[in-house]
């Protein structure tokens, strides 16, 4: 793990790149990172989060800056101009069950091929996905999820990369930064070595790549 200054982080990203972005509605989403994906335009990104957020919000600027090109969200209720974008042919949008959409991404992350799941059965959201029966009931073989790169926010990280996350902003920040080849941290605060203690890490520093550099 290095630190590395905000911009420079951001131009590591490709145009076309898939990015795993952290949040529940914002919360817990990286803004500054967002921001500077703006400024850059970086364009034609697939974007794999758990909502598009809200105009001005989080994802939700991405969007309204017409860079994705793809989101595999679980929700796009809060946000008028990802639907609009849909309806309009302009985003392709993959609506998963916040459910399935999690273990799909610790799947990626814990190198297994994908998770069987009820979730869908007898709906049009088993239409075109392999069926499996075990032992008398059937689910549906979802596959992994995995990305270039994962966007993730933490309330504190220390100066190896060992992070500690704050109530709900934690969400699907710890999911992501398994699932993903390079992973950039935006922290809150970044403290010495030894002030996290061992048992209070919830990510460990070897699935961290970058941390954003204060100042």
């Amino acid at each position: 793990m290095r630190t590395i200054k905000l911009q420079d982080a951001v131009a590591m990203i490709p145009t076309g790149a898939t990015l795993m972005v952290g949040g529940f509605m914002g919360v817990g989403t990286p803004e500054p990172l967002v921001d500077e994906l703006v400024r850059q335009q970086k364009g034609d990104m697939t974007v794999i989060a758990n909502d598009t957020a809200a105009p001005g919000t989080g994802i939700g600027k991405l969007i309204t800056s017409k860079l994705l090109r793809r989101v595999i969200v679980s929700h796009i209720g809060l946000n008028p101009e990802t639907q609009q974008q849909m309806l309009a042919g302009e985003l392709q949008v993959d609506l998963v069950p916040q459910g399935t959409l999690a273990e799909r991404i610790r799947a990626g992350g814990f190198g297994l091929g994908g998770i069987l799941t009820a979730t869908g059965i007898g709906t049009i959201a088993e239409e075109g996905k392999q069926k499996i029966a075990v032992d008398g009931r059937d689910y549906l073989l979802e596959p992994a999820l995995r990305a270039d790169f994962a966007l993730v926010h933490a309330f504190i990280a220390d100066y190896l990369g060992n992070l500690q996350y704050a109530l709900t902003a934690r969400n699907f920040n710890p999911l992501m930064a398994m699932a993903a080849d390079t992973v950039i941290v935006q922290a809150e605060n970044i403290v010495p070595v030894g002030v996290v203690a061992p048992d209070h890490v919830v990510t460990p520093a070897p699935v961290v790549d970058y941390l954003i550099a204060k100042g």
